[in-house]
Parts: structure tokens; C-alpha cells; sequence
């Protein structure tokens, strides 16, 4: 069988040789990665052996091996799951993205209001020196997004509500008189107003348009509380040089009264107030003042009118 056995491996060799001798290469290939070799760690003085081990070939390549993919998903890990991969050049945060986009929305929105507040602090200048008339206040851009469709069919709920609105007020004067203003307005009268007296005293000072004095000066104890005349809103609350502290409220109709030379205002640009209800106090603020009154300017659709023609002080 030995012998049978070894002809065989001659024929084998001699009929394919290559295959014969790849197999051996291989063989000879897997030895040598799996051949142990000594480390031996010794001192140089006496060659004393501090330490040694035996590592193959294919160890040390298996060793290095995993070291490269423990350092990679190391890496994938720092990058992806920690804030660290914001020093990566090039690469981009959402959340930062995010912000960014968000604060240029803020800064362009901060930039709109700006230039409205600027242009509307003009216009209230121009009109409350009477250089423009009111109605170029209402052309103003309006920042309000409004929407491309509305659906204005009433539902059942809204015509019952606007029925017990109607019948309720049917019956008050209030509402009467401010329907009757708007066709009064309209035509330009302002007879069926009914106003509050912004405050009780003597008038000092009367309506004289040759002198440019466009409303009266109206006498009173210091730190009175001034009172308006209509509903409205305050189109302006601020300190002038000349008239001190003022406060013009913007009332239905184009109708708009001014309150100069007060101590303190009580209500700011853009709030809404009642008939009666306190805006300022009488003070001696300005320039253009020698002692405690209120100035009190009535402008309508543009125009200054007498006080003293409606209003009873």
C-alpha cells in the first residue's frame, strides 16, 4: 500500500506538476503564519530576561486588525453621536442650520417693524405739524399676512349671535350715536359726537389759526389726570422738545385729538382706550410753556377745528 501510495504522488507530479507544487506553497504559506516566535525583552547589562511572549504572524495580524475597526467605529461613533463633529471642517449641523435660518426670519422681521415704526413716527409728525392730510396715514404698509381665500358663508350659529347682537343694541344710545357719527362724519360734521371733557378749568389760551394756534390752552392743578375724549387708539406717545411730553389718539372718522405739555404719560403708542379713560397728567413739560396747563388739539380729516365748538371745558 506504501508503495502503491508513492507511484501514485510520481504520476500526480508528473501529470500536473503546477497543482502539485501550489499545494505546497500553500501548505508551506499557512506554516509560516501560524510558526510561534519568541519575544524576549532583556537587559542590557547582565542579558538578564525581564519578559517575553510568543506571537505568530497571523496573531499579530488579527491583533492589528481589530485595532483598525475598534479606531473606526470609534471615529463613527465621535462623529455621529457627539457634539464634536461641529469641529469637523465641512460638515453642517441641523440643529445649527436651524437656528441660523430661524434668527434670519427674527432679523428680517426685527428689520420690517423697524422701518413701519420709523415711517410711522414721521408720518404722525408731518400730520400733527399739519403738512400731509390724515388720510395718508391709512396707505401704510400693512404687515399682517392676509389669507388668499376665506370662506365668508355665515353658519347657523353666527346668524343667531349677529340677530341677539342686534337686538340687544337696538335699544342703546351708544351704539346709536356711533352710527349716526359715521353718517355724520361722512358728511362732515361733528355735531352728533358726543365728547368727554379731557379735563375741568379755564381756558387760557384760545383757537387761532392766523397764529398758528391750532387748539386751547386749558388751565388746571398740576398732575390732574387728563382724560380722552372718544374711543380710540394712540397713534403717539412721546417727549417733543417744544411740547413736552404729548399723546395724540386717533379716534373714528379721521378724527384725532393731541394732548401737549403733560407731567407723565399713562398710555403708550398702539393700546386702546375708553371714553374717559386717563392718558395723562396735566404737568408744564416743553419749551413752549410758562406754566401748568393742558394744550388740546381737535383735528379732523386733517384739518385743525375749535374745541371750544363741541367740547365744553
Amino acid at each position: 500500500m506504501t508503495f502503491a501510495y508513492f507511484r501514485y504522488l510520481q504520476i500526480q507530479k508528473v501529470k500536473n506538476p503546477k497543482m502539485f507544487g501550489s499545494k505546497r506553497f500553500k501548505e508551506k504559506w499557512l506554516f509560516k503564519l501560524k510558526n510561534k516566535y519568541r519575544l524576549v525583552i532583556m537587559d542590557d547589562d547582565n542579558f538578564a530576561e525581564k519578559f517575553s511572549f510568543r506571537l505568530s504572524r497571523l496573531n499579530v495580524f488579527v491583533a492589528v486588525g481589530s485595532l483598525a475597526i475598534i479606531l473606526i467605529l470609534l471615529t463613527t461613533y465621535i462623529i455621529a453621536f457627539t457634539p464634536l463633529r461641529e469641529y469637523i471642517p465641512g460638515y453642517t449641523s441641523v440643529e445649527l442650520t436651524r437656528q441660523s435660518y430661524q434668527n434670519a426670519l427674527r432679523a428680517d422681521s426685527l428689520k420690517r417693524m423697524v422701518e413701519n415704526r420709523d415711517r410711522m413716527l414721521q408720518t404722525l409728525n408731518m400730520v400733527l405739524s399739519g403738512e400731509i392730510p390724515i388720510q395718508d396715514v391709512k396707505n401704510l404698509e400693512d404687515t399682517n399676512l392676509k389669507p388668499k381665500t376665506v370662506d365668508y358663508k355665515r353658519s347657523r350659529e353666527d346668524s343667531l349671535f349677529r340677530i341677539e347682537m342686534e337686538n340687544t343694541g337696538k335699544y342703546d344710545l351708544t351704539i346709536q350715536n356711533e352710527g349716526s357719527n359715521a353718517e355724520t362724519s361722512s358728511s362732515g360734521g361733528l355735531s352728533s359726537f358726543f365728547f368727554f371733557s379731557p379735563i375741568k378749568g379755564i381756558v387760557i389760551n384760545g383757537f387761532n389759526i392766523s397764529k398758528k394756534h391750532y387748539g386751547v390752552d386749558v388751565a388746571g392743578k398740576k398732575n390732574e389726570p387728563i382724560k380722552s375724549i372718544l374711543n380710540g387708539t394712540v397713534i403717539f406717545s412721546n417727549w417733543t422738545l417744544e411740547t413736552g411730553y404729548t399723546i395724540a389718539i386717533q379716534h373714528q372718522q379721521n378724527l384725532i385729538s393731541v394732548y401737549k405739555h403733560n407731567s407723565a404719560l399713562l398710555k403708550k403708542a398702539g393700546e386702546y382706550v375708553k371714553a374717559g379713560e386717563p392718558v395723562a397728567f396735566i404737568g408744564n413739560s416743553g419749551e413752549q410753556t410758562s406754566g401748568p396747563h393742558l394744550h388740546f388739539e381737535l383735528w379732523f380729516n386733517g384739518s385743525p377745528v375749535n374745541p371750544r365748538d363741541y367740547i365744553s371745558f
